[in-house]
């Protein structure tokens, strides 16, 4: 007998993006490089080296996200301990809506999610570094 899921993906996103600030994309822009903000790159790493990255941006997988917030894990990274505002973003804004509100329930704040993503931000003309690796293919 097959597993009756009874709350999707989309819904659950949906619900997410009620709970959490979403950033438009081209005012994420002006976020590069500020002291008082902290891009966090929630995607896989194979993702960051195909499609670039954010210049600056902390890359942090989503699988390790509530471990390293959290002071009392051994994982836990010191930059989740400043105070700044801790804006998420994955290829499509479906990951990052549910990180930003699982960090929003841990306690971090403040914390807010691009829209549209990765993909957006290249679309719209976002800065974007490749990794060195994937220019010279």
């Amino acid at each position: 007998m097959p597993q009756k899921i009874t709350l999707g993906h989309k819904q659950m996103v949906d619900e997410a993006n009620k709970e959490i600030e979403t950033i438009p994309v081209k005012d994420a822009f002006s976020l590069v490089g500020r002291e008082d903000a902290v891009l966090v790159d929630i995607r896989d790493i194979r993702e960051i080296q195909r499609e670039g990255r954010i210049p600056g941006a902390f890359p942090c997988t989503r699988g390790m996200l509530e471990f390293w917030i959290d002071p009392a894990s051994p994982y836990q990274k010191p930059i989740f301990a400043e105070e700044k505002k801790f804006v998420v973003f994955c290829a499509g804004a479906m990951r990052s809506a549910l990180a930003a509100q699982t960090a929003q329930h841990m306690g971090l704040k403040p914390v807010a999610h691009i829209e549209g993503g990765f993909s957006k931000w290249k679309k719209e003309g976002g800065p974007v570094e490749m990794d060195e690796r994937e220019e010279k293919k």
